[in-house]
């Protein structure tokens, strides 16, 4: 093992703090994971075609994020919005292309989610997303990224299909769950890493219910923005608000205390 100085820390952590900005932002980039990817197939691409056009989009765009030294908001967040594209897409596949119920792949997701954990934790003793200052902590974030959109996605389709809330009580709903989280870490105290994660789940189907209600059209219980407004719109706020955070840096802060000791492994 070997520490890492303080001065060094804020410049290696690849992962922003997690500030009422990053869960801002996260939200807003899964409203446009769900809303692109429906205009992308509106524009006649399909199903498949879009997910092999985000899926190179997103490759280009992590590799850029893995070639950078520290945070950069620009790539970081730009990484964020595709890899939303293309988790909501890897479960749309598997629901509409292929057939499989939506049970059946939030069991899958939920599974996989637990086994990137589990390794992670084997191989870095920490979950901390303060302390991504290796190549191997941040191959382990992005998969745990891509599996909580996918997880995200099935278990929002699952409850609108169940229950037909509709795209405002469902965001109420998770809203409400999110809230429910936040408290008990704040108050109550429970496992940080815990109750990032189950958030971070949850604000998958809380975009994508804002993004449908946004965009559908009114006879279906939406506003009637459409797909190419409300992506639009919301690629600005964004867009803005990363502009701000690159300079500001309200979100780059020095590591917590774990982050000091990295494996030499």
């Amino acid at each position: 093992m070997v520490d890492i100085p303080v001065s060094a820390r804020r410049l290696l952590n690849k992962v922003p703090e997690v500030t009422l900005f990053f869960w801002v932002i996260k939200v807003l980039a899964t409203t446009v994971g769900e809303t692109f990817a429906d205009f992308l197939s509106g524009l006649g691409l399909g199903l498949g075609g879009t997910t092999v056009l985000m899926t190179g989009v997103f490759a280009i765009a992590l590799a850029a994020q893995f070639r950078t030294r520290r945070y950069v908001p620009a790539v970081y967040w730009l990484t964020v919005v595709l890899i939303s594209v293309v988790g909501t897409l890897v479960t749309d596949n598997l629901t509409d292309a292929l057939g499989v119920p939506l049970v059946v792949s939030t069991v899958v997701f939920a599974v996989a989610l637990a086994a990137t954990f589990a390794a992670w934790y084997a191989k870095e003793g920490t979950l901390s997303i303060h302390s991504i200052v290796t190549g191997r902590r941040e191959a382990f974030y992005w998969l745990a990224i891509l599996v909580t959109f996918a997880l995200g996605t099935a278990v929002g389709d699952l409850v609108d299909e169940k229950l037909g809330l509709g795209y405002w009580p469902t965001a109420l709903v998770v809203a409400l769950l999110i809230a429910a989280v936040a408290v008990s870490h704040l108050v109550f105290r429970a496992n940080a890493v815990l109750t990032f994660w189950i958030a971070y789940v949850l604000t998958r189907p809380l975009g994508a219910s804002l993004g449908d209600g946004l965009s559908q059209g009114r006879s279906d219980g939406g506003l009637g923005l459409g797909t190419t407004v409300t992506s639009v719109v919301f690629l600005l706020v964004i867009l803005a608000v990363v502009s701000y955070l690159a300079v500001s840096k309200r979100d780059q802060t020095p590591l917590a205390a774990d982050a000091a000791r990295v494996p030499t492994r």
